[in-house]
């Protein structure tokens, strides 16, 4: 395999990875009493752009997070349509 291959598919597996965290921790955050500031939603969303979509919707499914706000119900599907329309027009 190519280095940049291996460079590329590896920074997808760590936005992947970190996306998910983020999310989790935003849940534990949530559920806590505490009043902590918690992850701005627009930097969740950000997280799903860079290329950390998979992590988003792993992370919503798995922690049953943001699981009822319209803006990730369709937000981060229209982000993962947009990232294949883009790659299909890179690698064509």
């Amino acid at each position: 395999m190519e280095t940049t291959t291996k460079l590329i598919l590896g920074y997808f597996l760590l936005i992947t990875l970190i996306t998910f965290c983020v999310y989790g921790w935003d849940k534990h955050l949530a559920k806590s009493k505490r009043a902590v500031r918690r992850i701005p939603e627009k930097n969740l969303l950000l997280l799903a752009t860079v290329g950390g979509t998979f992590g988003a919707i792993a992370g919503m499914l798995f922690f049953r997070h943001k699981t009822l706000h319209k803006k990730f119900i369709y937000g981060i599907p229209l982000i993962l349509l947009a990232q294949i329309g883009l790659l299909y027009l890179f690698l064509r």
